[in-house]
């Protein structure tokens, strides 16, 4: 999936950004939970935030790793088919969000014959990549350096 949308840079030029986006939906983790691990990656680069989850000791971390893989696989296929000039180096994570999904309801029991209510928590997680703006200011200061001289 692709989303396009205009940023405003500079003076009221405006660029368009592509954003690609991968969901996990029903994962039986709370989203509280899995929203400690989405946090550590949100705005990292895709290397870095695939190296972060991939060590993170989390159980739904293996799942956000796969996930972030989707979203990464999906820019790569939908910029090959409509001829964007992707730089996989350059993506980042925009939003990494995990929503409540349904609850399941279960019983417990509880002393005296009674039982008590408990709900199991889902989420639903979703990742979205897009490509960081290339701009003069990202060049490396050796190369300003040398360009000076």
């Amino acid at each position: 999936m692709t989303r396009e949308t205009r940023e405003k840079v500079g003076e009221g030029m405006a660029v368009e950004t592509k954003e690609y986006r991968a969901e996990a939906r029903f994962q039986r983790v709370s989203p509280q939970k899995a929203r400690l691990v989405l946090d550590l990656i949100k705005g990292l680069g895709v290397e870095q935030a695939l190296i972060t989850a991939q060590f993170t000791k989390k159980r739904i971390a293996p799942v956000i790793h796969k996930l972030l893989t989707s979203a990464i696989d999906n820019a790569k296929y939908v910029s090959g088919e409509k001829g964007y000039d992707l730089d996989v180096d350059s993506l980042y994570v925009k939003t990494a969000l995990a929503n409540d999904g349904p609850r399941m309801k279960r019983i417990r029991p509880a002393p005296m014959g009674r039982a008590f209510r408990y709900q199991r928590r889902l989420a639903h997680i979703v990742i979205t990549v897009a490509e960081r703006a290339a701009t003069e200011e990202k060049t490396p200061k050796a190369a300003k350096k040398k360009a000076a001289k």
